[in-house]
């Protein structure tokens, strides 16, 4: 067995043994801690199909984290002060359903990808990254003067939306659901590898030129990963509001971005679990650094370098060895 497999195994039963644990000791602010973790890593998961697959670096995905988040925000605020969302010319309600909540956070990240992604890709290199981070602070900036949903101070929910036949109040309950989402997510990320898109946009990704050649679109190709990768991102916006219970225009800001490319550095550009493990790094130096100085980002700093620079693999390059690649 590979050592990456052995790796992506552990981690997995660690993923399911360490909230039992908090919970068998007494600790549910661990169980919350893993699940924003989670949470996290199933941005990562959305942002390494397009980065990892695609080769497109973006550093405006915080877009969809957030538009995921106020539409959780949204639905559950009109649903909490009884208030309809719409009233004319059809009264719609507000909702406090998970399932409802994330189909709709899921339709309107797409959407947004796919208007966001139908432009961004005209460019390339520099100036795809710029023009996704100038979307990013577009939907900040829009948000920041949205005072019906809080504006700049952001909207609390003070309820937490349910799930047929769970109490999602329980912590455990409410990890378990997001690891479930954060599995759905490698699903598709692993299904879309190995498939003939996949393969198709690996192609895309190595030499456009040779890939129209033979047939194929690298536009069509990457937006398709744009859409894709944009909604997933979506989804992991709507699950963090919901942990929280709380959204705010920093969900959209630029240092969210960052944030979730760095996950994908840390843990491995391009591997399934690269983000996943990178997302539980970031969380436990969050965590345990956070204790210790408030400026704990020189020393997250110091270890992206390292990564950078030493070990382009990330942290599962650097313990499994070189990825097999099958191009």
């Amino acid at each position: 067995m590979r050592r990456e497999t052995l790796f992506n195994t552990a981690l997995c039963l660690g993923l399911v043994a360490f909230p039992l644990w908090a919970q068998a000791t007494d600790q549910p602010f661990l169980i919350t801690l893993a699940t924003r973790a989670v949470i996290l890593a199933l941005a990562g998961v959305g942002l390494n199909i397009a980065l990892g697959l695609g080769g497109l670096v973006s550093l405006g995905h915080a877009a969809f984290f957030g538009i995921g988040g106020y539409a959780m925000g949204i639905l559950a605020s009109h649903a909490q002060n009884y208030d309809p969302l719409i009233e004319w010319p059809l009264s719609i309600e507000g909702t406090t359903s998970m399932p409802v909540i994330w189909l709709i956070a899921l339709a309107a990240s797409a959407l947004a990808a796919l208007a966001i992604g139908a432009l961004s890709l005209r460019t390339s290199g520099v100036y795809f990254i710029m023009i996704t981070l100038a979307f990013g602070q577009m939907f900040y900036y829009f948000a920041i003067s949205w005072p019906a949903y809080g504006g700049e101070d952001g909207l609390s929910i003070y309820v937490r939306n349910g799930f047929p036949g769970l109490n999602t109040l329980d912590p455990l309950t409410f990890y378990g659901l997001s690891l479930a989402m954060l599995a759905l997510g490698l699903v598709v990320a692993w299904q879309l590898a190995r498939s003939p898109f996949g393969l198709a946009l690996n192609a895309a990704r190595q030499s456009a030129m040779r890939a129209r050649t033979v047939g194929l679109s690298p536009y069509g190709l990457r937006l398709t990963a744009f859409v894709i990768s944009g909604t997933l991102t979506g989804l992991a916006g709507a699950l963090f509001a919901d942990l929280n219970r709380f959204v705010s225009p920093t969900m959209f800001s630029w240092q969210t971005s960052g944030e979730i490319v760095v996950f994908v550095i840390l843990g491995g550009v391009a591997r399934l679990f690269g983000p996943v493990a990178g997302a539980v790094l970031f969380v436990t130096l969050e965590h345990v650094l956070g204790g210790v100085s408030d400026y704990w980002h020189i020393y997250l700093g110091a270890l992206l370098l390292g990564v950078v620079l030493f070990a382009r693999g990330g942290l599962i390059g650097s313990i499994c060895g070189p990825a097999v690649r099958h191009d």
